[in-house]
């Protein structure tokens, strides 16, 4: 067993810096190469930046477009409540003047039939007094005609 522990830890040992080895040096590079690399990715950067530009440009367009459809749908929404609110006006103004009608009309027949009332107590009262002086009358006369057997 120890031997086979000890080749197993020679063996990691082996493996790790055969990793350390496996690294391939690079070729010399020119100035001139860097220099042509770094324009390239200026360029590249330029093209990245006015790109960026012009995706923002457009997302501004569409924001501005958005927000003068809110603006419209807004306007259009405030004049119809602006029609609504003067066909409730008017609306509310028939209902009180056909309730004030009525209230008038009634107001008449209240009044009319008050007076009627009126006259028909006094007529009541005028037509029991005649009573009760047709009934003296009656008892009057009753009194001057001779007894019923006496013809």
């Amino acid at each position: 067993m120890r031997k086979t522990l000890a080749f197993l830890f020679l063996l990691f040992i082996g493996l790790c810096h055969a990793s350390a080895f496996a690294v391939e040096t690079a070729p010399r590079i020119s100035d001139r190469e860097i220099i042509e690399s770094l324009a390239e990715l200026k360029a590249g950067q330029k093209a990245l930046e006015q790109r960026f530009d012009d995706m923002n440009n457009s997302v501004n367009r569409r924001f501005d477009d958005v927000n003068r459809r809110f603006d419209d749908l807004q306007e259009s929404t405030n004049k119809r409540l602006d029609v609504l609110q003067w066909m409730l006006g008017l609306f509310i103004t028939v209902a009180l003047s056909i309730f004030g009608i009525m209230g008038r009309i009634l107001w008449n027949q209240q009044k009319k039939l008050t007076q009627i009332e009126a006259t028909l107590e006094a007529q009541k009262e005028e037509l029991s007094f005649l009573k009760s002086l047709i009934e003296k009358l009656q008892s009057l006369i009753e009194k001057l005609l001779p007894p019923k057997g006496v013809l």
